[in-house]
């Protein structure tokens, strides 16, 4: 995916043009009208410094409105805040030095203005009945909403397949740390999918944003796809990242985004983005968990709790050997609560032994 569709502008912008909007209501009205237009969403300075003539209106903005002076040929400027519509039938004189990608007039035009000014711009035409956005130097081809449903359905099932993969790596490394048989490959494993879901996740929601009221049931599909799998690769980055390198918690999350998704495919690049080395005869090192993820498993744990646990006992291993009493001594932990840490930790070994081995 494109970087600029990471930027939480772009998923504003989408939600201007959503269904359920004014604007996306004048859009339609205008395509199946079969009339173009050019629409400048900003009034401010520099937007009047590439306006030549035209009227100023002030009007109330709303799609009945926008539709009516869209039908005159000029462009039409709009308050940032999509509240008023303030010039009409207004000739746009951009910088003609400017580069444009576009063949015809009224989207080489829209570029442009997009690129001088820093606004959203939007072209309307008539010919091909496309609405296309400009900002600075992207620009998005507004899709219908039967595509745009079909496009994230296709990225839900991928994310139903990654999301199994991950519970299937997830319980592998579960098992493997009562076990205490973990290696670096096995840590990298669910950390790649997790990252994986997350991309995946953010492809939709770009989706999501130009729904709108459309993408409700989609919403509800990702909410539950995505349920724990941030929190799952939190901690495991929490167990295992390499302190002495520095590498805090968000050092992590920043290096693994910042791979590309070639790089993200190889596990020793997820190792290097989690403090290793990386290399091949490295990945299969063993490693001992901390026990934030495990810990973070038992009901009604505190995290202040978990924290201390971790500081004292310094891995799972020794959480797990210490004796109730051993437990007890932990600030803030207590008789009851040690009681339910030993019992929550040998249900979620029966469990992770009996998934993996079934």
């Amino acid at each position: 995916m494109d970087d600029y569709r990471k930027d939480k502008g772009y998923l504003e912008y989408l939600r201007l043009v959503a269904p359920g909007t004014e604007l996306r209501e004048a859009l339609a009205r205008l395509m199946s009208s079969h009339l173009g237009a050019l629409i400048v969403v900003g009034d401010g300075e520099d937007v009047l410094e590439v306006v030549d003539g035209g009227v100023e209106l002030n009007w109330t903005f709303s799609a009945a409105n926008l539709f009516q002076v869209s039908k005159m040929d000029g462009a039409v400027v709009l308050d940032e805040g999509l509240s008023r519509i303030r010039f009409a039938n207004v000739h746009l004189v951009p910088d003609p030095a400017i580069p444009t990608r576009e063949s015809g007039t009224r989207h080489r035009t829209a570029e442009r203005v997009a690129r001088q000014t820093g606004r959203l711009v939007i072209a309307v035409s008539e010919r091909m009945e496309r609405v296309t956005m400009y900002k600075d130097d992207w620009s998005h081809v507004v899709l219908s909403v039967r595509v745009l449903i079909s496009k994230a359905s296709q990225a839900l099932q991928t994310l139903e397949k990654y999301k199994s993969r991950l519970d299937q790596v997830s319980a592998t490394l579960s098992a493997l740390e009562f076990e205490d048989l973990v290696c670096l490959q096995d840590v990298a494993s669910v950390l790649q999918r997790a990252e994986m879901m997350g991309r995946l996740a953010g492809e939709i929601k770009v989706y999501l944003a130009e729904l709108g009221v459309e993408g409700r049931l989609v919403e509800l599909q990702l909410e539950e796809l995505m349920f724990g799998v941030e929190r799952e690769k939190r901690n495991v980055i929490r167990d295992y990242r390499v302190e002495e390198r520095g590498k805090t918690v968000e050092a992590v999350e920043k290096s693994l985004a910042s791979l590309s998704d070639e790089e993200l495919l190889q596990l020793s690049s997820v190792a290097q983005a989690l403090g290793y080395s990386g290399a091949h005869d490295e990945m299969d090192r063993p490693l001992s968990p901390r026990g934030y993820r495990m810990l973070e498993r038992i009901p009604r744990l505190p995290s202040s709790v978990v924290e201390k646990l971790v500081r004292n006992f310094k891995t799972m291993h020794n959480i797990m050997q210490a004796s109730e009493k051993m437990l007890d001594e932990v600030e803030g932990v207590g008789k009851v609560r040690a009681r339910a840490i030993k019992e929550g930790l040998r249900r979620i070994a029966e469990a992770s032994l009996v998934e993996r081995y079934t």
